[in-house]
């Protein structure tokens, strides 16, 4: 019985259903090695030789491979059908041969299929092949190069930009991207223009509506009408004037469908149709992958099977009629330049099975089907005829011409199942609209004549969707790169997601400005994307990795070097003269920008700290003076919002948020008191009244019936009221749901929930918390549920409490992904129990003679 291995258990429950009772299934659980976290994982000195290390979390899983070859003397690897894939058959095989499971006579073979269903799986058993060394080779370089510049880069930034976390190949350019739109949008300065449109009616009374395009016998561009008073005077020229009808023109058009999915352009749709994340979008994929509804999900290919073909045209007759279907299929041609990711196109498996009838899967997975099943039908199916009219409306004089277009759906072809999605909304073409039945000469009455005001706008803060297309765009990243990539600039809190828009933190920024000054050439855009191509040409066997590598870390090993000698005082003012537009704008009244607001004579400078870059006075610790590096007004973050009983009142910005301040440190008073702003309250609406209210908390409510004071304040998990009965008596604490109530409740009210907090019992209180969604049982027992805690929502099994990901709701949590998320939590806990468990057993077993041999076996085994 042959032993398959692929990359999940979810995987192996499908294939071992195809293959039967004939093999063994099992799963690696992704990849099973990795580069030692350390110095000398890649030795730079002995040909970029790699030193691998099998997981804690993988030792157990490989073991289980190898015990399984005991009986069964044939490897086959069924590792998923890409670079990735390649790399784990490589790392399981290079392992086991290194236990000695797979011997010289073992049979070890590489099997491929782009969609788990009966039909691939036994059509790849049937056409086993050799791992594929170009595919490794690429791997390997990849790795290198992302260790290299992790490995080497990273300590240069902790050491010179406190607060900073990680640098990489591909992230560090990404980020790049998202600082520098912000940049552009900082320095935009809009431009004003107005337009001019008018309701007309045709002489049966329908209303349409036509714009300016003529004035005083001139076509206007976008910036013609530049102020409200020339706007006035074409209102005026209109109004003085009768319309008539002057022309009219339909012409026919049409449209197509967008070519099938691949990994991109399905995370950009679901970004635009759902404000799924990237890392959303691939999980869902791949249990659908996994699950045998879709084929692969990493691919640059956007060609699609013969089989694949045929059975969408048959599905679209079947559902809509043979008008639908074009005479012949349409061919996509793949974009991608490397064959290694050129796989077929994202598509269902089976074009019968829609969405409806997969009611058993999650929501986002359901979603996702659907987009998925749409597009590929879609993409096959006959182009919509459209007719387009354009009417011009004109004076006799000529002077003025007004135009309205529209269109009519003569036949909706692919448009009765699917739309592609628009990043911009607003730019709707105008041509969607319909128009009445309109004559050529006859009158046109006008309803209403209007100017309207426009300033030109900033280019927009990147989605994920929008990022994922322009690196694509700039070659940048591959489609297994890009999901992980946005998440790890997010996780480092370079980055943060507000309303689907990507905004780049100080820390970003500072990392992204110290890198392109430093380290120029390695966060260019063409020469991380010319990387790409040379890393393609390895995976295609054109190019050796080692040339790679050795190019590369000869130029990049001597800006390293060179960085580690400067001092951070000297970075800095590197930084600080860049970033002198954006830290130091122009004050109305002239004043030198860089001159402290505060105390008047300090110069401000660019500083950092733990939790990134700031704006500081140069007279530290004399003036306290400080405020963040992005967005604001040189002295807009940090204001005195007046005086009580002889002190300033400051309104400030700290690193969790603004808070309002009695006075400044001074020697004798270090840390005068101060108070951060309540959830719901903002800086902008601070005023004296209002932060000496804060200043005053504690508020006293009153005394209690049965003794010591009832008092209210904010604290770390929000408002609250308290009340200790005696000095050495332990405190009650009750949350209170509205801010506001800390300065409002009455003393009934306190003294109510008081008592219903104490009749709960001790601890967090009373009545077991309600799960916010019930998951059932886990595979080795045990009940699992979503809860709602401190810090967000986690999943429970037992003692396990593992936390969400941020871009996961939790109505969407599923078994499968539960069940990720404990084992991983629960596996960060075993060493050390697993290390004591140990010793102890093996204490226990030196007294039994028929115990030795299970000992000596466990230990090999372990090694």
């Amino acid at each position: 019985m042959p032993v398959v291995v692929v990359e999940s258990p979810a995987k192996a429950k499908t294939i071992n259903k195809y293959l039967g009772s004939d093999y063994t299934v099992l799963a690696s659980y992704g990849h099973v090695r990795d580069l030692p976290p350390k110095d000398g994982s890649v030795d730079t000195d002995n040909e970029f030789a790699m030193t691998w290390e099998v997981g804690n979390d993988s030792r157990k899983h490989v073991k289980a491979i190898a015990d399984a070859l005991k009986d069964d003397n044939e490897l086959i690897l069924a590792t998923d059908p890409d670079r990735e894939g390649e790399a784990i058959s490589w790392h399981l095989e290079e392992a086991l041969r290194k236990r000695r499971a797979v011997k010289k006579d073992t049979p070890v073979s590489r099997v491929v299929f782009n969609a788990i269903t009966k039909a691939a799986v036994t059509e790849a058993m049937q056409n086993p092949r050799q791992v594929d060394t170009d595919l490794v080779e690429a791997y390997l370089a990849r790795r290198a190069l992302d260790y290299l510049v992790g490995f080497k880069l990273s300590p240069v930034l902790w050491r010179k930009l406190p607060g900073a976390r990680s640098a990489g190949r591909v992230q560090s350019v990404c980020l790049r991207l998202i600082v520098e739109r912000e940049m552009e949008i900082e320095a935009f300065n809009p431009q004003e223009y107005w337009s001019v449109k008018a309701m007309l009616a045709t002489p049966r009374g329908q209303e349409y509506e036509a714009r300016l395009t003529v004035l005083g016998g001139d076509k206007l561009d976008k910036f013609s009408i530049s102020n409200e008073t020339q706007a006035e005077l074409a209102v005026q020229a209109i109004n003085s004037r009768d319309l008539s009808i002057k022309s009219v023109e339909a012409k026919p058009g049409s449209r197509n469908p967008s070519a099938p999915f691949m990994t991109s352009t399905l995370q950009q749709e679901a970004s635009r149709k759902f404000g799924m994340g990237a890392r959303q979008c691939m999980n869902a994929a791949q249990r659908l992958y996994e699950a045998g509804y879709i084929t692969y999900m990493r691919t640059d290919g956007i060609d699609m099977a013969p089989e694949a073909v045929t059975m969408a045209r048959n599905e679209i007759a079947t559902r809509y009629g043979d008008n639908y279907v074009p005479n012949s299929p349409r061919i996509y041609k793949n974009k991608a330049k490397n064959a290694q990711e050129a796989h077929e196109c994202i598509r269902p498996t089976d074009m019968s099975v829609d969405a409806g009838q997969l009611a058993k899967l999650e929501a986002d997975q359901r979603k996702l089907y659907d987009l998925i099943w749409k597009r590929t039908l879609a993409c096959q199916m006959a182009g919509a005829r459209l007719e387009r009219t354009t009417v011009d409306i004109g004076s006799d004089d000529g002077q003025v011409v007004l135009r309205a277009t529209g269109q009519v759906v003569l036949f909706d072809g692919f448009m009765r199942v699917y739309e592609e999605g628009r990043d911009d909304v607003a730019a709707a073409d105008e041509d969607d609209k319909r128009l009445p039945q309109i004559m050529q000469g006859e009158k046109a009455d006008k309803r209403s004549v209007a100017p309207e005001q426009h300033f030109t706008q900033p280019p927009p803060r990147y989605t994920e969707a929008t990022l994922v297309k322009k690196m694509e765009e700039l070659g940048i990243g591959r489609p297994s790169t890009y999901a992980s990539v946005l998440g790890t600039i997010q996780e480092r809190e370079y980055v943060r997601k507000d309303k689907n828009r990507l905004f780049p933190e100080d820390k970003g920024r500072i990392v992204t400005i110290f890198l392109l000054n430093f380290f120029r050439k390695y966060v260019g855009y063409d020469f991380t994307a010319q990387l790409e191509e040379q890393l393609d040409d390895v995976s295609a066997g054109e190019r050796d990795y080692k040339n790679v590598l050795d190019r590369f870390w000869r130029d990049f090993s001597v800006a390293i070097s060179e960085t580690t000698e400067l001092r951070i005082t000297e970075v800095l003012d590197v930084l600080d003269d860049a970033l002198a537009p954006q830290l130091y704008p122009p004050r109305e009244d002239g004043s030198d920008p860089r001159v402290c607001p505060k105390c008047g004579n300090g110069q401000l400078h660019l500083k950092t700290s733990r939790t990134g870059g700031f704006v500081g006075c140069g007279n530290y610790p004399e003036c306290t003076y400080t405020r963040p590096i992005a967005g604001e007004g040189a002295d807009g973050d940090e204001r005195v919002l007046g005086e009580d009983a002889g002190d300033e009142i400051w309104l400030k910005a700290g690193r969790f948020g603004p808070y309002v301040q009695r006075g400044e440190p001074t020697p004798e008073n270090k840390k005068p008191p101060r108070a951060s702003l309540p959830r719901g309250w903002s800086k902008d609406d601070m005023d004296l009244e209002k932060a000496l209210v804060l200043l005053s908390l504690p508020r006293q409510i009153g005394d209690h019936p049965d003794g010591g004071m009832i008092s209210s304040n904010f604290g770390r998990f929000g408002p609250y009221i308290m009340h200790q009965l005696s000095d050495d008596a332990k405190p009650t604490y009750a949350n209170l749901k509205d801010p506001n109530d800390v300065f409002e409740i009455g003393m009934n009210r306190a003294v109510e929930l008081l008592a219903e907090k104490r009749a709960k019992g001790p601890g967090r209180g009373g009545a077991a918390a309600k799960p916010l969604k019930e998951l059932g049982d886990h595979p080795d027992g045990g009940a699992m549920n979503v809860m709602e805690g401190r810090y967000g929502p986690y999943v429970k099994w037992e003692k396990v409490n593992a936390t969400l990901p941020k871009d996961v709701d939790p109505k969407d949590v599923t078994v499968e992904m539960a069940v990720e998320l404990v084992n991983e939590k629960a596996s960060k806990k075993k060493p050390a129990k697993k290390k004591a468990a140990a010793k102890k057993t093996t204490a226990k077993k030196t007294t039994t003679k028929k115990k030795a041999p299970a000992k000596k076996a466990t230990k090999k085994a372990d090694e």
